[in-house]
């Protein structure tokens, strides 16, 4: 074949692409070479001499197409449907049988059809339509602007001549389709399914040649009826369901309506219409039927029906979230009364044992639940995260202090302390103690607690584990960041290094081959570094047998420090002390005023309790606190209850025990009501030095700041470690303005600027 332009007569070669174009669009048989020869026909035509024709063969291509359409209508549509209108006894044919079966035909013809012309396509069409410099200069004419590819003109002539004509009663016949496969329970024949589906996707199909508004036909002809006679369905099923069920079966139902409804949504439509008709449902049997949904909301969370909270929540799960809350706020006061209850009842020495172990229960309770039954929502862990948090910090009343911060420490206390639990154990639970520590505000009031129970466990060497301290250290570090453990760490510190100086100390004894008659360990603590309260020293005379040890301690501490002060805590120390002068010997361990006490009565068997002040120059608490211990273990008796004056202490020569070793317990070892006040108390002062130093920090930033700018910066600087009340920040301001560190503005009551 030639491709060299050659002068031809449109009339000659028109018939023969025309019936070759007929065969192709009504799928008939064509020859290899005839379907050969056609495009050698169409490609003549377009490059014709002494002028192209395509222009030509584009029009008469469009009449043929149109004809066609026009024919096609007639002829395989509405015949049968004229007859069966005059005749009433003829059965009536099915319109969307026959539109289906036409459109199928005519689709794949216009595809095969779009083959043949693909010369004309590609060289002629495509190269006149609008660019979009062109179109912002006009340099196109209206005819080429108008012209499109053949299988887009061939859709876009099925678009006029069959959709657009039929469009009412296929839209109607579509609706009662969809209707009656409702009405079977989406048990509608499958070879039905398939027309009604192909119809739909028909209106889509024949614009999906457009780069946007591809859906319009669609959206305009179908979508609109449809969605609408949808939402007219669900009002009416939602009424008739109203009538006939309990809450608890509504959901059930509409639950099983919404799938029934997505999967025949994928089954018919456009998946471009299956969120909104999702919304439809959801509309009709939810957003309007809220009320009645509620209306057993409190019973079936207070009950903890999971399978109706389960079924609520897939039910409100696509619904915006401000109209969920009620079933949020409902749960979550569940949750904070069933924490109260738990609570809020408790006595007894180990109410922060039962305190944190009941949190957690209840915690580990509902969050099991919402993983259960709602899927781990956000909303709902956040509820839980808001109950916990309301009961943890909860006071009982307004002058009475919240004392959550206090069980968590003393629970962490408990668990670190020597005893048989095995460190696995220990450490699973301190790690779910985590959990209840979080949702404490008043971090500062924990951090004061557990620092001064860390302090006695290590002094007394109290504690199970090294590594269990230090990895609870660490759990809070992470928690709550270095500076909260700073002093934690500190700590461990001082008696890492007090274990070396002890050997070092030890060392030079043997060096110097001096012997102290007595086996000392000494902790050297920082001051600032160890809640130990006020270190003003205890009148107390040291016994003889200490003297020796103390002055050798001290003057080996001092070469090797020069310029630090030892101060001697003897109310934090203890001793073993051996007890030969009973039937057989004890070995007790016990305070170092009770060593001294009994250090006494060496030399004799009796003395009063003034001659036993006087002589180690005690006060009157002091030696009440250890000699009512000694009393009450019955290594020491007294002639009166009143340890006092004349009262004579007297050596219980008849004193025995099943146990060789023990221990006499001090009252010092258990905080007292005061000690806990005074540890309070203490909270207040540093929080109270935090937030001047918060305020001047912000400040000489600012240099003039507003008084609620300065109150928001001041809340967000703390909220890690506490939430101060507005008052206190307040009360700060006003003596960091008489200490001249702040100034109030000349010209603004509610504004301050820093003085240099």
């Amino acid at each position: 074949m030639s491709l060299k332009p050659k002068i031809v007569e449109f009339v000659d070669v028109w018939p023969r692409l025309r019936c070759i174009a007929e065969s192709v669009i009504t799928l008939s048989k064509v020859e290899r070479a005839v379907w050969n020869t056609s495009f050698s026909d169409v490609y003549t035509l377009c490059v014709a001499q002494p002028e192209p024709m395509a222009d030509r063969l584009y029009t008469e291509t469009k009449h043929f197409l149109e004809k066609h359409v026009q024919e096609m209508l007639a002829q395989k549509v509405l015949s049968e449907l004229d007859a069966a209108n005059a005749n009433k006894s003829l059965s009536k044919p099915d319109l969307l049988q026959r539109y289906y079966t036409t459109w199928m035909e005519y689709s794949q013809g216009i595809k095969y059809l779009h083959q043949l012309y693909i010369y004309l396509n590609q060289q002629h069409i495509k190269k006149q339509k609008i660019t979009d410099t062109e179109s912002f200069y006009g340099n196109v004419s209206g005819d080429a602007a108008e012209q499109m590819e053949i299988g887009e003109l061939g859709l876009d002539i099925w678009r006029l001549y069959m959709v657009e004509y039929l469009a009412t009663e296929l839209v109607r016949h579509v609706l009662e389709g969809i209707a009656a496969d409702r009405a079977s329970n989406g048990t509608l024949d499958h070879h039905r399914v398939q027309i009604i589906n192909g119809v739909i996707h028909s209106f889509v199909e024949v614009q999906d040649y457009k780069k946007s508004g591809s859906l319009k036909l669609y959206q305009d002809l179908f979508e609109g009826p449809m969605l609408e006679a949808s939402g007219a369905y669900y009002t009416d099923e939602a009424n008739k369901l109203l009538q006939r069920c309990t809450v608890s079966q509504y959901m059930q139902e509409v639950i099983r309506i919404l799938e029934y409804e997505s999967r025949r949504a994928q089954k018919f439509l456009h998946v471009s219409s299956l969120a909104k008709l999702r919304k439809q449902c959801e509309e009709k049997f939810i957003n309007d039927r809220l009320g009645f949904i509620y209306s057993e909301c409190r019973e079936m969370v207070s009950e903890e029906r999971r399978q109706d909270l389960r079924n609520m929540y897939i039910v409100l799960k696509p619904i915006p979230d401000h109209l969920k809350s009620e079933l949020i706020q409902t749960f979550l006061e569940h949750i904070k009364n069933e924490g109260l209850e738990t609570v809020s009842a408790l006595k007894g020495e180990n109410i922060h044992i039962s305190f944190v172990e009941n949190m957690l229960k209840v915690h580990q309770k509902y969050q099991e639940l919402i993983g259960d039954v709602f899927e781990n929502d956000s909303l709902f862990l956040s509820a839980l995260d808001k109950a916990c948090a309301s009961v943890i910090n909860r006071r009982p009343s307004e002058r009475v202090p919240c004392r959550s911060a206090e069980y968590v420490a003393r629970y962490c206390d408990t668990l670190l302390k020597k005893s048989k639990t095995c460190e696995a154990e220990i450490d699973q639970k301190l790690t779910n103690n985590i959990t209840i520590f979080k949702y404490i505000e008043d971090k500062d009031v924990y951090q004061k607690f557990y620092s001064r129970l860390l302090a006695k466990r290590l002094i007394h060497e109290q504690s199970q584990s090294m590594d269990a301290e230090e990895g609870m250290i660490n759990r809070l570090k992470q928690a709550c960041g270095y500076e909260f453990t700073n002093k934690l760490h500190r700590m461990f510190t001082d008696i890492s290094v007090s274990t070396d100086l002890n050997n070092k100390f030890n060392t030079h004894l043997k060096d110097t081959n001096v012997e102290l008659g007595i086996n000392l360990s000494i902790k050297v603590l920082q001051a600032g570094a160890w809640p130990l309260g006020s270190t003003q020293v205890i009148p107390f005379a040291v016994p003889q047998e200490f003297e020796k040890s103390i002055k050798m301690f001290e003057d080996y501490y001092h070469k090797l420090f020069s310029g630090r002060k030892l101060t001697w805590l003897h109310h934090m120390c203890h001793g073993e002390l051996k007890l030969s002068h009973l039937k057989k010997s004890y070995i007790v361990t016990m305070q170092t005023y009770q060593m001294a006490i009994i250090l006494l009565f060496e030399t004799c068997d009796s003395l009063s309790c003034r001659e036993i002040q006087n002589t180690l120059q005690l006060n009157d608490e002091t030696f009440q606190k250890h000699m009512q211990p000694m009393i009450e273990s019955k290594l020491l008796n007294a002639s009166s209850e009143n340890l006092a004056g004349e009262t004579r202490i007297d050596l219980n020569m008849e004193y025995t025990n099943k146990r060789t070793k023990f221990k006499i317990s001090s009252a010092l070892q258990k905080e007292t009501p005061q000690e806990v006040e005074h540890t309070i108390n203490s909270v207040d002062e540093d929080r109270k030095l935090f937030l001047q130093a918060a305020i001047v920090r912000i400040m000489k930033a600012r240099k003039v700041l507003k008084h609620n700018a300065l109150i928001q910066e001041v809340l967000s600087l703390s909220k890690v470690s506490f939430t101060p009340n507005i008052a206190m920040i307040k009360k700060c301001v006003e003596s960091l303005i008489d200490k001249q560190y702040i100034e109030r503005t000349a010209n603004s009551g509610d504004e301050y600027s820093y003085m240099a």
